[in-house]
């Protein structure tokens, strides 16, 4: 009885210890379960985000700047670069403001993000922002700056489309009322998880809707409303410096691959796809672009090439994540047969004057790319959609979204152009326009001598 007294003594001093010894066990079981679960920011990713925001902060400035600047008549350079300059540091405030909270503010509604991060309230160092990847985040200011740069590039787009002929004071008001009322509810309806456009299954990776659609027709529209040029049809209005205008075009490539390849928001195997066929859409458009002069004039230009490189990255950036590579080189192809054939004849039949080919580029081939993103996303056609993909609902949807985007942004942005004519005028007179805007409306020359 001593020793089993004794024994059980022993036993219950112990029991303490045991338990700490299993509670620890249960522990170190769970430790890998709770690690698992919490979500996981990864530096590579946060760096290439910041490598693609740059990017395309750099196919604004200088890329479209010099692009378009080219594109113009000298004693109009210097406005191009002031519109573009002012435009993407407006649109930058807005953004922060009160756009990303309208886009992406967590609203259910399908049409806007709502006020809940309006001055990015609630927004911190170490709020995060969820990827494609479950479990993967990245910090949210990051998703906030890179968004940012997409918003400001797309009102800069518009004004090729009249450009050497609108006020500086109307190209900002525009560009303001515009990205509040157009921007910003087309992109929460096409990227975000609440909008329109995205529960209906649309497939827009990089922007292709949101972006170059949307830009286009407000370009179309503007340049029906302001009217053509003084001369034009009459008067020598040839780019004054194809130089400018391939480093601009060059430029906008390189930065394209923080476009499309950024939209991955990772770095990994979905973003080398997006690479690929950022080369390939690209580089086969250029070709057949310059094909297509040869055959006709005899003569291959560098402003047929830089519009078949824009007509490329602009045709791929819906697709770029979902389509292969052969996918990509015929859908460069495609959209650079429907482009040069609005730039070439149904822009000279019908004698609109969108000065640098806005619509045609990027209206057209935003719509092709957008349409035949649906085609080429298949498996069979080499892309990563699998067997129970339909290409003939994908077909249909991806025409809903390009109408709804035509829409939204066609009717509001008529709207607008006639409120700023109402009200500021929209045009400079025809002497300043004579003249030259560099010198009359920001008293600078871009060439002395």
């Amino acid at each position: 009885m001593k020793k089993l007294a004794i024994s059980a003594a022993t036993l219950l001093a112990a029991l303490p210890a045991l338990a700490q010894e299993a509670t620890e066990a249960v522990a170190e079981a769970a430790a890998p379960v709770a690690e698992a679960a919490a979500p996981v920011m990864d530096k590579g990713d946060v760096s290439w985000m910041m490598t693609s925001t740059v990017l395309v902060l750099f196919m604004t400035l200088p890329g479209l700047a010099l692009f378009y600047g080219g594109l113009v008549r000298s004693k109009n350079m210097l406005s191009i670069l002031m519109q573009t300059t002012l435009i993407a540091c407006l649109i930058m405030v807005l953004w922060v403001v009160y756009g990303y909270s309208f886009t992406f503010g967590g609203s259910t509604s399908p049409y806007w993000g709502g006020t809940g991060k309006l001055f990015l309230s609630g927004v911190t160092a170490d709020s995060m922002a969820a990827t494609f990847s479950a479990g993967f985040v990245i910090p949210e200011f990051l998703f906030i700056v890179f968004q940012m740069t997409f918003a400001a590039i797309t009102p800069a787009l518009i004004i090729g489309a009249f450009a050497e002929r609108v006020k500086f004071s109307a190209v900002l008001l525009f560009s303001a009322l515009w990205v509040t009322l157009v921007y910003f509810p087309v992109a929460h309806m096409v990227w975000d998880v609440s909008g329109l456009i995205f529960v209906m299954g649309a497939i827009d990776f990089a922007g292709g809707t949101v972006v170059h659609i949307n830009a286009g027709i407000a370009a179309l529209v503007g340049c029906l409303v302001i009217g053509k040029r003084v001369g034009y049809g009459k008067e020598n209005m040839a780019p004054h410096s194809m130089v400018m205008t391939m480093i601009g075009a060059s430029m906008l490539w390189v930065g394209w691959f923080g476009f499309n390849v950024g939209s991955n928001l990772e770095a990994n195997g979905g973003a080398t796809l997006a690479m690929i066929n950022t080369f390939l859409a690209t580089a086969a458009a250029t070709l057949v672009w310059s094909l297509l002069e040869s055959l006709q004039r005899g003569k291959a230009s560098m402003l047929g090439a830089a519009s078949g490189m824009v007509t490329g990255l602009v045709a791929i950036t819906p697709a770029c994540g979902t389509v292969g590579p052969m996918g990509a080189i015929a859908l460069g192809a495609i959209a650079v047969l429907a482009c040069y054939f609005f730039v070439t004849v149904v822009k000279n039949k019908l004698k609109y004057d969108d000065s640098l080919d806005v619509f045609g580029i990027h209206g057209i081939g935003g719509i092709v790319g957008a349409v035949l993103t649906g085609v080429f996303s298949a498996g069979w056609l080499g892309g990563v959609k699998g067997d129970d993909y339909s290409i003939a609902s994908q077909l249909w949807i991806q025409i809903e979204a390009v109408a709804i985007t035509l829409v939204w942004s066609g009717v509001i942005s008529y709207l607008l152009y006639k409120l700023i004519d109402m009200t500021i005028g929209l045009r400079v007179d025809q002497d300043t326009e004579r003249q030259g805007l560099d010198l009359v409306v920001h008293g600078e020359q871009a060439y002395h001598g």
